[in-house]
């Protein structure tokens, strides 16, 4: 690679190929079409440069010089996807007890399936900042009947959030079709095996320590390049036990063993993310870092923050966006598809014509 696109900010290393594939409107260079628009417009800005390989740290090129291509689509619906947060807890940070209890979590799930959800993440342990840990078995108690009967209701891809492996097993079993593990297959030594096992999709989210000790590990020399590194092992520890990178999904970790100033950076630069190759799921929503930006105390109080902050995830295209606020997130997306394919609403035209009448 003679020279290659270095992106500033973002940090984001393009091959000339893919640079004039898009200039010349020939191809996107990620899956999901606007990213194609979005490097026209950094461009336009002037923050993006030419620059050779010889002037990049040859660690970064190892980390970030991979062409961006079509991201996997892990048995997942292609194209954005909007994750609907179901916890079966009653001490989850913004909506601890409000699902606790079958009865209650299955008509969540139901309300956000009906609002557009392409997905659902059952979560039966809280991971917020300083929470305590519960035993597999008394998280799989909460879980289970609530996967079972959201699976008979209905099709939606069903995830269950939880770093133990004796979950993942009964919770796939049972017809989970993804598992989100915090850990990134790190917490369990037998997690890894039945994931590989079962051959499903799994989202390796960054984070270091536990819940418990996590801030005590808040600190880096550059976070985006960090944790893309870091993901970058974990993808290829993965990998190595028999897990198919297409079935990789990454998780930045926004809030998880990170500072306020970190979790801004990580946001901001988000595109770096994109050299890894796989599917990127994004959860911002109604965390701490949104509540000291706009000055929110209340995490429920916090779902516009929520929505500024999740959009920029869809510029890298086929984005998970996990979120407490289903009705709202479709309503922003649907926008968002509008603006940036050109789609019209239903009756556009009717209604110009009219005007032109």
């Amino acid at each position: 690679m003679d020279a290659v696109r270095l992106l500033e900010p973002a940090g984001l290393v393009f091959g000339l190929d893919a640079y004039r594939a898009v200039d010349a409107g020939l191809a996107h260079w990620l899956a999901g079409g606007p990213a194609a628009f979005t490097l026209a417009r950094l461009i336009e800005r002037g923050d993006a440069r030419l620059v050779h390989a010889a002037d990049v740290p040859g660690d970064w090129l190892e980390v970030l010089a991979r062409v961006a291509a079509p991201l996997p689509l892990a048995d997942l619906p292609a194209g954005p996807q909007i994750m609907g947060i179901l916890n079966v807890t009653p001490d989850s940070f913004s909506d601890g007890g409000r699902h606790f209890g079958a009865e209650a979590a299955i008509r969540a799930g139901i309300a956000m399936i009906t609002a557009g959800a392409g997905v659902l993440d059952i979560g039966g342990e809280s991971t917020r900042p300083g929470s305590a840990a519960i035993t597999p078995e008394a998280e799989w108690a909460r879980i289970a009947p609530v996967l079972a009967e959201l699976r008979v209701q209905s099709d939606v891809a069903l995830s269950v959030d939880t770093r133990n492996a004796r979950t993942m097993a009964a919770a796939i079993g049972q017809g989970a079709a993804l598992i989100n593990d915090i850990s990134a297959l790190l917490h369990d030594p037998y997690a890894l095996a039945v994931v590989a096992d079962a051959g499903c999709p799994v989202v390796l989210m960054h984070m270091r320590g536990t819940p418990q000790t996590m801030q005590q590990f808040a600190a880096y020399d550059d976070v985006a390049v960090d944790v893309t590194r870091e993901l970058a092992a974990r993808i290829g520890e993965a990998v190595a036990n028999g897990i198919a990178r297409e079935r990789i999904i990454v998780d930045p970790g926004i809030g998880f063993a990170k500072n306020a100033a970190q979790n801004i950076e990580m946001m901001r630069r988000l595109p770096i993310l994109a050299n890894l190759g796989c599917r990127v799921l994004l959860g911002t929503s109604r965390k701490r870092v949104l509540g000291e930006i706009a000055g929110v105390p209340v995490a429920s109080d916090r779902d516009p923050a929520t929505l500024v902050s999740s959009l920029p995830g869809l510029e890298l295209g086929n984005t998970i966006l996990r979120v407490h606020n289903v009705p709202a997130m479709v309503q922003a997306l649907r926008v968002w598809q509008g603006l940036w394919t050109c789609d019209k609403p239903v009756g556009h035209e009717a209604r110009r014509a009219e005007n032109r009448g």
